[in-house]
C-alpha cells in the first residue's frame, strides 16, 4: 500500500478509502510517522508555506497536492524531483461569489448602512451606484475569472476579459484582451476585478500608472493576492477620493493595526476569505479522490504546476 498523508482525520474520513493507497494524518508541524514511506503529501489548507520546510522529513515523497489555487509560497521550498499540483477549480465558486459580493457591497455603500445600524441611525435616502450598466473589466480570465464573469453577466453589465495574452472569446465574452491592452482599456471601465496569480509578471501589476488610468470614482476589487497591488499607490488614490477599493487580500497580510489602508476612504476589506466557505470542502474532496485515484492507477494527474 502506498502511503498518503492528509492534514487531519476529517480529511481521511471524507476522502477514503482509495484503492491501493493507505491514508494517514500528518499536519506537517513535525516529522510524519513512517517518514521514509510517504509518497503523497496533502498540506493543510491554511499555513502550508510555513510548514513546507518539514517536507524534508518525508524522504520518499513524489507528489505534493495543495488545497489552494495559489502555490507561490510553496513551490520554491520543494525538494528537487517532487511534483506539485494545486487545487485549481476548487475555489472558483466561492471566490467568484465573494468578488461579486464585494463589488455590490462597495457600490451600494453597505458598510455605511451597517455602521449606521450599529448606531441605531436611519440614513437619509440617497441614490447609490448600481452594478447594472457598469463597465466591468475582469483581469485574469482563468477558471476563477470565468466564474466571476458568469456571475456578473446576469447583472446586466458590459463585460471585458483580460488575460496574459489575447485570444478568442467564449459564451461570456466575444474576445479576451491581452494584458498589454490595459492602458487603453482601463479608462473605459467602472469596475476592475483582479484575479491573477502572483508571479514575477503580476507583482505590483496594479501600480500607480494602472490606478491613474482608471476613471474617477472607479472601483478596484482584488480577490487575487495582495502583492499584485502597489498598496502605497492605492492608499494615495483612495485618500485623494479618486477611487474605491474592495479587497479580500492585502500587502502586507495580515494587514497590521494602524495601517493607513484600514482608514482610507472608500475601502472595504475582508480577511482573505475568498475560498473559505461551505463550497470548499466538497469540491476539495472530489478533487482529492480523483487525483489520488489517478495517482494510484498511474493515470495523468490534474493541475500540475
Amino acid at each position: 500500500m502506498t502511503l498518503v498523508t492528509l492534514p487531519g482525520q476529517d480529511w481521511v474520513d471524507a476522502v477514503g478509502p482509495v484503492p491501493g493507497l493507505e491514508l494517514a494524518v500528518w499536519d506537517m508541524d513535525g516529522p510524519p510517522e513512517r517518514a521514509d514511506e510517504v509518497k503523497v503529501v496533502v498540506p493543510p489548507y491554511k499555513g502550508a508555506g510555513p510548514r513546507m520546510p518539514n517536507i524534508r522529513h518525508a524522504t520518499s515523497v513524489e507528489l505534493v497536492q495543495l488545497l489552494t489555487a495559489g502555490y507561490e509560497d510553496v513551490q520554491a521550498l520543494l525538494p528537487d524531483g517532487v511534483a506539485l499540483a494545486n487545487a485549481a477549480g476548487v475555489h472558483d465558486a466561492s471566490t467568484a461569489e465573494l468578488a461579486v459580493a464585494l463589488t455590490l457591497a462597495s457600490l451600494r455603500d453597505l458598510p455605511d448602512f451597517h455602521a449606521a445600524q450599529q448606531e441605531g441611525r436611519w440614513l437619509p435616502s440617497a441614490i447609490h451606484p448600481a452594478l447594472a450598466d457598469k463597465r466591468v473589466l475582469v483581469l485574469g480570465y482563468g477558471s476563477i475569472g470565468r466564474a466571476v464573469a458568469a456571475r456578473l453577466t446576469p447583472f446586466e453589465v458590459q463585460l471585458t476579459a483580460v488575460a496574459s495574452r489575447a485570444r478568442a472569446g467564449d459564451e461570456l465574452v466575444r474576445s479576451v484582451h491581452g494584458v498589454d491592452e490595459l492602458p487603453t482599456l482601463l479608462p473605459d471601465h467602472d469596475v476592475v476585478v483582479v484575479i491573477v496569480p502572483l508571479s514575477d509578471a503580476t507583482t505590483r501589476l496594479v501600480d500607480d500608472t494602472f490606478l491613474a488610468a482608471m476613471p474617477d470614482g472607479a472601483l478596484l476589487v482584488n480577490v487575487a493576492r495582495g502583492g499584485v497591488v502597489d498598496t502605497d499607490a492605492l492608499v494615495r488614490h483612495l485618500q485623494a477620493g479618486r477611487l474605491r477599493a474592495a479587497l479580500d487580500v492585502t500587502d502586507p497580510e495580515p494587514l497590521p493595526a494602524g495601517h493607513p489602508l484600514w482608514s482610507a476612504p472608500g475601502v472595504v476589506i475582508t480577511p482573505h476569505v475568498g475560498g473559505a466557505s461551505t463550497a470548499f470542502m466538497p469540491r476539495a474532496v472530489r478533487l482529492l479522490r480523483e487525483q489520488l485515484g489517478a495517482y494510484a492507477a498511474g493515470r495523468p494527474l490534474r493541475n500540475l504546476v
